[in-house]
This record gives structure tokens, C-alpha cells and sequence, in this order.
């Protein structure tokens, strides 16, 4: 068959098939190489990682408010001769339990991994508050803790008036995540 092939000129293509099939044995072997270290990168990135420990956003502990309370002034004289700076030094908190949240709603949002909530918060102090810090817990559809977000929020909120703050992103939540709970942890005086 070569002969025939070489008489006409076409020899040259008598082997291609050959070498054709020895190409394609070779690259489905480099390529099947590849593919086990590739995996075999994956299992091991995938073992630091659990080993790696969880970071202060995705544990399941609840969040603690590190605030500095405000002492009240001791009685007589010496409140009189209290050093200006020290009273700059501490923030002047709002009081709670005159601040509320009255309604709530969350949705999904950023293609379902961050969670938008719109609630409405009513002061009813006599002063104005601003750096409102609401924390919102996120549980299963069973009522089991997923994990909670924290948010500050700069705007301020009037005196004797209500607020509605409009899909606020918390933060990102876990997939099974299907109800929040948000409530007031801190707040200043505007």
C-alpha cells in the first residue's frame, strides 16, 4: 500500500494515522496526569482549610457589645471639677429602652448569599440618636441559630420620631438561613 502511495506522491500521508493515534495516547495520558493533581491539590486545600479556625463573622457564638458605659458623676463638689477632657473621652450613649424597632422584613439579595433588611426604628426620647448598632439573628426553618450580623448605622434618627431604613445590607448569611430576628444593641446621642 506505501508503494502505491509512494508512486503517486502521497507517501508522506501513509503514516499520518499512526502518528495521528500515538499524539492523541499521549496527551489522554498527560491529561489524565493532570487531572489526579489537580484533585489531589484539591483535597489538600480543602484539608487546611478545616483546619484553618473560624473567623469573628462566621461563628456561631452571639456578638457581645464592647461599649464603654457612661458612669454617672459622683455626688457633690467634685462633679463640678470634672477636666473637660474626660468628658470628650466618653461617648455619650442613647437610652434604649426608649429606642425600638417596630416593624422588620429581610429579603435575599446579591445572587441569595447577602440579606437586605428594611425596618422601621422609632425614638422616643427627647434627643436625637445616631450610630444605632443593630445586630440581627438569622435561624433555620426549625428555629436552630445559624449565625448573627452586626451593622452600625450613621444616619441620625429625630427626637420623638420614627425612621424607615430600606434594604440595609447586614452582611452575608448562610444558604438555610429563613428567618432574622433583628434588635438594638447601642446607640449615641446626635
Amino acid at each position: 500500500m506505501n508503494a502505491r502511495l509512494d508512486r503517486l506522491g502521497l507517501g508522506r500521508f501513509a503514516g499520518t494515522g499512526e502518528r495521528l493515534a500515538r499524539a492523541v495516547t499521549i496527551a489522554s495520558v498527560s491529561f489524565g496526569r493532570s487531572l489526579l493533581w489537580l484533585l489531589a491539590a484539591i483535597i489538600v486545600g480543602c484539608g487546611i482549610w478545616m483546619l484553618l479556625p473560624l473567623s469573628k463573622g462566621n461563628s456561631a457564638e452571639p456578638v457581645r457589645a464592647d461599649l464603654a458605659a457612661v458612669e454617672a458623676p459622683p455626688s457633690g463638689d467634685a462633679s463640678k471639677v470634672a477636666s473637660p477632657v474626660s468628658e470628650a473621652q466618653a461617648p455619650a450613649t442613647a437610652e434604649l429602652g426608649r429606642l425600638r424597632i417596630s416593624s422588620q422584613t429581610w429579603r435575599r439579595g446579591g445572587l441569595g448569599s447577602k440579606a437586605l433588611v428594611t425596618f422601621t426604628l422609632r425614638n422616643d426620647n427627647d434627643y436625637a440618636v445616631k450610630d444605632v448598632e443593630i445586630v440581627c439573628a438569622f435561624t433555620r426553618r426549625d428555629g436552630s441559630h445559624l449565625t448573627d450580623r452586626s451593622r452600625v448605622l450613621a444616619d441620625p434618627v429625630s427626637m420623638r420620631s420614627r425612621k424607615t431604613f430600606v434594604r440595609i445590607p447586614v452582611g452575608f448569611v448562610n444558604v438555610n438561613a429563613d428567618q432574622a430576628k433583628c434588635s438594638l444593641v447601642a446607640a449615641r446621642r446626635a
